[in-house]
């Protein structure tokens, strides 16, 4: 232990700066307390030193570290605020002596038996951050039956402002961590779920499809014709939705490949608007395409930026009320094509817009949604684009409509230097 008569207080102040140091550097925890309580005890000349943090649990004072002791013994132990040394220092902000603890009724006894020793003498100091408790720093029992004085005070609390600082720090890093660990296990068990559904439903609803679409072109009794078209459509609906699961799925599992040839993105675009005109008049909505060069070329997969392209499309269909109007476009820009899906429909709140090409994020809620869907179909054109190294993005007003907007390298080398000159700023 080092003395603290004041002919040494040079060396403590050394002590103290060295321990800052190693505060200051500590990422780890556990180490982190060690190092406090142990210095806590060479700075005060003290037998045994503690530290307590607030718990919002339980609205009480939590050890979670001792000198001299199991720290799983003693972090289970808890400490009443009220009638107790530690919660008084940690209620009022200020330093407390305890020169006489064996006749002092606020001096919490269960700490004894932890740390193996009986209290004599206490000296405890808040510990603050920001101008707010969180926590008190203990040392129990001066050395040499000396009573703690205003220097072990000025020290303690200096160590305990640097202490706070480090230990919440760390607390939050470890925080963050766990919170990090437990979103990427939510999102593998996510994955692992998309995965195993669509493989088991792929099956059971092929017989399906193929038995009621066989009934429905060969069964010319009229009275369930009606009843065997609502079961094909009800079946094709749940076809695209495990589509969408097995493309995403493909996808984040890095099992999806692009096979780049060289193609007509005229006629891909072209063959999109075929496939979701029947859709369009059925609601009454207009479905134009612009093209702004004749012929429009590019290096790519076919089928994933039709996926791409005919998710976007029946998007801003559904979006759309009856009687709106759908306009694509495409343009040729210096090494990208650009391509615009653009509506008059239902739009997007402000506070959606970042979140729309999340994963089964809907921007209506379960409770009032009128739309069908799993929220996948914008997911699966974001994944399908940016395999192409392409970006993708949405701009839009709520209640006048939106414009979602690709850009697509013509060829598989992506020059990424270029990429953000031409989208929009946010």
């Amino acid at each position: 232990m080092l003395p603290s008569d004041s002919g040494n207080r040079t060396e403590r102040l050394e002590r103290l700066i060295e321990v800052s140091r190693h505060l200051s550097a500590s990422l780890e925890l556990e180490s982190l307390l060690k190092s406090v309580v142990e210095a806590a005890c060479d700075l005060t000349d003290s037998q045994a030193s503690t530290i307590l943090l607030y718990e919002e649990e339980t609205d009480l004072l939590k050890f979670v570290a001792g000198s001299q002791t199991d720290t799983e013994v003693i972090k289970r132990i808890r400490v009443p605020i009220e009638q107790s040394i530690a919660g008084k220092v940690y209620t009022q902000n200020i330093p407390i002596i305890v020169k006489n603890a064996r006749e002092n009724k606020l001096v919490f006894r269960d700490i004894e038996r932890a740390l193996g020793i009986k209290i004599a003498s206490v000296l405890a100091v808040p510990m603050m951050f920001h101008g707010e408790p969180i926590g008190v720093i203990e040392t129990l029992n001066k050395n040499c039956s000396k009573p703690y004085s205003q220097d072990d005070i000025s020290l303690l609390e200096t160590l305990a402002s640097q202490a706070s600082v480090s230990i919440l720090s760390t607390l939050m890093l470890d925080e963050m961590n766990r919170a990090y660990e437990e979103l990427a296990e939510s999102e593998r068990k996510k994955t692992d779920f998309i995965a195993i559904a669509s493989h088991e439903l792929r099956t059971p609803l092929g017989l399906i499809l193929g038995y009621s679409t066989d009934l429905y072109e060969n069964y010319r009794d009229a009275s369930i014709r009606p009843q065997l078209e609502i079961i094909v459509r009800s079946a094709n609906r749940l076809k695209k939705i495990i589509e969408d699961f097995s493309n995403m799925s493909g996808f984040q599992g890095g099992k999806r490949r692009v096979f780049h040839r060289k193609i007509s993105m005229t006629r891909l675009l072209k063959g999109v608007m075929t496939t979701f005109q029947q859709a369009a008049l059925q609601k009454q909505i207009s479905l134009t395409v612009r093209l702004l060069q004749d012929d429009l070329w590019m290096e790519g997969d076919a089928e994933k930026l039709a996926l791409a392209l005919g998710n976007l499309v029946e998007n801003a269909i559904t979006f759309t009320n009856q009687g709106g109007h759908v306009l694509v476009t495409a343009e040729q820009l210096p090494g990208y094509l650009r391509i615009s899906v653009i509506d008059n429909g239902i739009g997007i709140p402000t506070k959606d817009l970042g979140r729309v090409f999340e994963r089964f994020y809907q921007v209506e809620s379960h409770l009032t949604r009128r739309h069908g869907g799993m929220g996948l179909g914008l997911a699966v054109a974001k994944a399908m684009i940016e395999l192409h190294h392409g970006q993708i993005w949405v701009e839009s007003v709520d209640g006048k409509g939106s414009n979602f907007s690709v850009l697509l390298p013509v060829t598989d080398v992506a020059p990424p230097a270029k990429i953000r000159a031409l989208i929009p700023d946010d």
